[in-house]
């Protein structure tokens, strides 16, 4: 019997305090959204298990807090290994949770989860020398010499609240640099998708993690989330979603001043000027399409095109669309799985009509494929946007792309700085080091230079309603702890 689950029925349980628990409001049933068929029942928590998680984490603090490094980042090579090994099984979940194509399950779900297992399970500096002082005689005492030394300490009790679209990756990002750092957690993960992260579950007990160090609760009730963060138990935030629920959970966490770490909104510019390579400005953009059916932040969605090569890139993205298999995520060939619901579906489809109403010209996409079942929506290219068009400037998180075109460079970084947001733009330029110009004044927490690739030592985070903090690489292990200073007489 698998352990997180109820014998004879397949239905999860919670994890908490180390041990699996029967919910106590019940079950609701998690929809694959390829097929609309129930994939496995999911626990509903209540307050009550939600506190009592948030309380046995905060009982496993200290002794987790106190056990040598060392020994922390053997429990994640573990974990690693264990999910590298149940890769097979794992990936037909996520597929079947989540509506990803089965390579985008395996190598970019629980490839990367296992990957960032195993890169905090890397041992790393915790403390730093600072520059000694001479201080003058005065009224704090005597003069002399001070040494001091900066040291990361945990945070704390983390609460993980994850998004839906990468039930892998996402809860690994969290989790596994806020063990190596000494903290344990509560992940509460989306309620479209918990099972995945049930398995993260099974797979850091199996590797030997102690009791109460990691917790799991889900629920589609938003009391679930809400008892998480409100926890007395909890010192710390960190939330993947939208920026409207990032807002409220912002005003929570600054009643009781709670760390926060938000990874918000997007709607990713992309500056294709007059010099760039548009084969490569194409195949970048066009992972908006595809890529979790464009249900991610870091997507390219909105393109300022100079008006000289406006035409052919539009022509460029116009072919790329027509190329894309849109269907069943398990077959080989399909490129475009569905997306996580029919409300979101619905929500997609609202926007590409919009933009006809806005005056866009709906070039490629944007129908609803003939299937009888699952939640598809054929990818779409909107072109002869202007910037202030709702299309423009709200984020669809869906398969969708508007082309804006623009007379020059300056008024590219104009509009693309004219958002609301600022996660990752991208600057495509045949001449590199007009591309790093540009890519300084863009006000974005990162910025792809002819590329839409990442590099995972890179700090990652937003500027304005994309989010606080920074994290990914070294970053992370600094967003998960607190700093001490010791000071003492040379």
């Amino acid at each position: 019997m698998t352990p997180g689950r109820l014998h004879g029925t397949g239905a999860q349980r919670l994890f908490v305090g180390g041990e699996w628990v029967e919910p106590d409001g019940g079950h609701y049933d998690v929809v694959d959204p390829a097929t609309e068929r129930p994939v496995a029942p999911a626990p509903e928590a209540s307050r009550e298990q939600v506190h009592a998680a948030c309380a046995a984490a905060r009982e496993a603090l200290g002794p987790w807090s106190r056990t040598r490094p060392a020994e922390r980042a053997a429990v994640l090579a573990r974990a690693a290994g264990i999910i590298r090994d149940r890769a097979a099984a794992y990936t037909d979940l996520a597929v079947a949770e989540t509506g990803a194509t089965t390579a985008t399950a395996r190598g970019m779900q629980v490839g990367v989860a296992a990957a960032r297992f195993r890169r905090y399970a890397r041992v790393e500096p915790s403390e730093w020398p600072v520059e000694p002082q001479v201080n003058e005689a005065g009224p704090m005492g005597r003069a002399g010499v001070f040494g001091a030394v900066a040291v990361r300490q945990p945070v704390g009790v983390v609460a993980c609240v994850t998004s839906y679209n990468n039930p892998w990756a996402n809860p690994a990002g969290k989790v596994a640099p806020a063990l190596a750092m000494g903290n344990t957690v509560v992940v509460k993960p989306a309620p479209q998708d918990p099972l995945s992260v049930y398995r993260m579950a099974e797979a850091l007990e199996a590797a030997g993690v102690p009791r109460g160090v990691v917790n799991v609760v889900s629920g589609r009730a938003t009391a679930v989330g809400e008892a998480v963060v409100a926890s007395p138990d909890v010192d710390m935030v960190s939330f993947t979603g939208s920026t409207a629920v990032g807002r409220r959970i912002a005003e929570v966490c600054g009643r009781d001043m709670k760390r926060q770490l938000m990874e918000l909104g997007g709607k990713g510019a992309a500056l294709v000027l007059d010099d760039a390579d548009l084969a490569s400005a194409v195949a970048g953009i066009g992972t908006t399409f595809s890529f979790y059916s464009g249900q991610i932040c870091t997507a390219p969605t909105r393109v300022l095109a100079a008006r000289a090569v406006y035409d052919r890139l539009v022509e460029g993205l116009a072919a790329y669309v027509r190329r894309l298999t849109v269907g069943d995520p398990r077959a080989r060939d399909t490129v475009v799985g569905p997306l996580i619901s029919a409300a979101h579906r619905d929500r997609v489809e609202s926007y590409v009509e919009l933009g006809r109403k806005e005056g866009a010209v709906v070039v490629a996409g944007g129908e609803r494929p003939p299937y009888e079942k699952g939640f598809y929506v054929a990818p779409a290219l909107l072109a002869d946007c202007t910037n202030d068009m709702r299309v423009a400037r709200e984020e669809i998180f869906g398969p969708v792309v508007v082309v804006i075109p623009v007379d020059d460079e300056e008024e590219a970084v104009t509009l693309a700085n004219d958002s609301e947001y600022g996660l990752i733009d991208y600057v495509w330029s045949g001449d590199v080091a007009r591309a790093f110009r540009v890519a300084r004044r863009l006000r974005a927490g990162g910025v792809g230079i002819n590329t839409v690739g990442r590099n995972m030592e890179a700090p990652f985070g937003g500027f304005r309603r994309s989010g606080v903090g920074r994290d990914v690489g070294s970053y992370a292990l600094h967003a998960y702890s607190e700093v001490q200073s010791l000071v003492w007489p040379g």
